[in-house]
C-alpha cells in the first residue's frame, strides 16, 4: 500500500477541550505530529505574553495546531466528502498543511519576529523543505511532497480551493485559534457557531463558499473576531509584557554589539545578534530557553536589561496612557527630553504602541493587503459577496480601527529621591 494511503491499525485520539476529540486515522499525520519539529510546539504559547493578563492562557501552539487540523479534516471528511467540486486526492495535502501551518512560530511569536526580523510563514516552508523530521515524513508521500504542502501554506499554490481551507477570511485557523483563546482567556466573545458554519460550507473550483442560510452564523463569527481582537488580542497590558520582552532582546542585541561581557553568556542567541541564523539554531528556541536568560539577565550588570527582566518575569509591567501620535507629537518629543533629563533611557521606558484591524473587506485591487472575500451561494446558484447582503458586516467593512498607547514606568516617575522636578513635570505631561 502506498504511504499516503496508509490508515493506523487502530485510531488515535487526543482529548480537546474545544472540538472534544481531534480523531487521526492516516498513518501520515501520525508520523508527522511525532517529529521534534512539531513537538517543539508544545513549547511555544499560541498567545505569546497574554498569559501575564488572562492567566489561564497557557496553551500552546500545538493545541491550535491540532484543532486547526481537526477542522479541516472534519470539512473534507464529513462536508465535501463526494461531492464533484472536492478532489479527494487532495485530502492527504490538505490535512498536513493544516496541521503544520504554524511550524515556524518562534518563542514569544510575533515580538520575536519583529526583533529578529523573521516571518514565521517563511520559516515554516524551511523547516518543511530542509534537512528535518519533518520533510522526511512528507517525501514518504512523493519527492515533491513537501513543496506542494509548502506552496499551500506560502499561499503561491494552483490549488486554490485548498489554500482558502487553510487561510481566508473563513478558515480553518481562525475558527480554532477564536474559539481556543476564548476558551483559555476564559472570556465569552469568541464564541460562534461554528457547527452551522461547517454544515453550510461548500467547495467551489477556486474557493470555499457559504450557503445563503448559514448568513447569520457567518456574520456572528466575524463579530466574535473583532470583540476577540480588541478584548484580548490588542489588550493593553499584554501589550505592555509584549512591549517589554522587544526591549529585553534589543537591548541584550545592542549589548552583544557593544561586546558587553555578559554574566550569563546568551549562547542560544549569538546567530540571531549576528543575523546569520541557521534553521538548526532556531529549531533550538523556545519559550523555556528565552525564559532561562530572561530570569538569569535578572543579574547582569547592565541597569537597563536587569531592570526590564525583573519587570518581565515579576510582571512590573508599564504602565499606558491615550495617545494620538497625529495630535500629540510635541508632546511626546517634551517627554523624550524631560525623560533624558531625569536619567531615564526614553529609547527603553518610552514607548508608543499601536494595534490596528480590519475586521472584515472585501477585494480592492491595489491595496495592500488584498483580501479575498466570503461569498454566499445564493439559492439560484449566484455567488453574492457577504457584505452586499449583511447590513452588519456591510457597517464594518473596510473599515480600520487603530489604537495608540504610550507606555511608561510609573514606578520610576513616583520615585522622587532624584530629579523630583522634572519627573512632577513628566507627570503632569502624562496627567497621572
Amino acid at each position: 500500500m502506498q504511504y499516503s494511503a496508509e490508515k493506523l491499525t487502530e485510531e488515535k485520539v487526543f482529548k480537546d477541550p474545544v472540538h472534544r476529540y481531534v480523531h487521526v486515522r492516516d498513518l501520515a499525520i501520525w508520523d508527522l505530529i511525532g517529529t521534534k519539529e512539531f513537538q517543539r510546539l508544545r513549547r511555544i504559547k499560541q498567545l505569546g505574553t497574554t498569559f501575564l493578563t488572562f492567566h489561564g492562557a497557557e496553551h500552546s501552539r500545538f493545541n491550535h495546531s491540532l484543532g486547526v487540523y481537526e477542522i479541516v479534516r472534519r470539512i473534507i471528511d464529513d462536508v465535501f466528502a463526494g461531492r464533484p467540486e472536492w478532489n479527494d486526492d487532495e485530502r492527504l495535502l490538505t490535512l498536513c498543511a493544516a496541521l503544520l501551518h504554524d511550524l515556524g512560530h518562534g518563542p514569544f511569536s510575533h515580538s520575536f519576529e519583529k526583533v529578529f526580523d523573521f516571518d514565521h510563514e517563511d520559516l515554516t516552508r524551511a523547516i518543511i523543505l530542509g534537512d528535518t523530521e519533518v520533510n522526511k515524513v512528507l517525501l514518504r508521500v512523493s519527492a515533491d511532497f513537501p513543496s506542494q504542502v509548502a506552496e499551500v501554506i506560502a499561499k503561491t499554490s494552483p490549488k486554490k480551493l485548498v489554500v482558502s481551507l487553510i487561510s481566508s477570511q473563513i478558515d480553518a485557523d481562525r475558527m480554532d485559534y477564536l474559539q481556543r483563546d476564548a476558551y483559555f482567556t476564559g472570556v465569552s466573545y469568541g464564541q460562534f457557531d461554528m457547527e452551522r458554519i461547517l454544515r453550510v460550507m461548500r467547495p467551489l473550483e477556486d474557493q470555499v463558499v457559504i450557503k445563503k442560510s448559514g448568513m447569520h452564523a457567518v456574520e456572528d463569527y466575524i463579530m466574535s473576531r473583532y470583540q476577540m481582537y480588541w478584548q484580548v488580542y490588542f489588550h493593553p497590558v499584554s501589550r505592555s509584557a509584549e512591549v517589554i520582552l522587544t526591549k529585553i532582546l534589543h537591548r541584550a542585541k545592542q549589548l552583544f554589539k557593544e561586546n558587553h561581557k555578559f554574566k550569563y553568556e546568551p549562547i542560544h542567541f549569538k546567530s540571531l545578534f549576528h543575523e546569520q541564523v541557521t534553521l538548526e539554531d532556531f529549531l533550538k528556541l523556545d519559550e523555556s530557553v528565552i525564559l532561562y536568560y530572561f530570569q538569569s539577565w535578572q543579574e547582569e550588570a547592565d541597569p537597563i536589561l536587569s531592570d526590564l527582566c525583573r519587570r518581565f518575569v515579576n510582571r512590573n509591567l508599564l504602565k499606558y496612557a491615550e495617545f494620538d501620535p497625529a495630535k500629540e507629537y510635541k508632546k511626546l518629543a517634551e517627554l523624550t527630553a524631560l525623560f533624558e533629563k531625569a536619567g531615564i533611557d526614553p529609547e527603553y521606558y518610552l514607548v508608543v504602541d499601536s494595534s490596528s484591524d480590519l475586521p472584515y473587506d472585501f477585494y480592492r485591487p491595489g491595496e495592500e493587503e488584498e483580501r479575498l472575500p466570503i461569498h454566499l451561494l445564493m439559492k439560484s446558484g449566484e455567488l453574492r459577496e457577504l457584505s452586499r447582503e449583511s447590513e452588519i458586516v456591510d457597517a464594518i467593512s473596510g473599515k480600520r480601527r487603530t489604537d495608540h498607547k504610550l507606555y511608561y514606568p510609573a514606578d520610576f516617575l513616583e520615585d522622587e529621591s532624584t530629579e523630583k522636578e522634572i519627573k512632577q513635570q513628566i507627570r503632569a505631561l502624562l496627567e497621572i
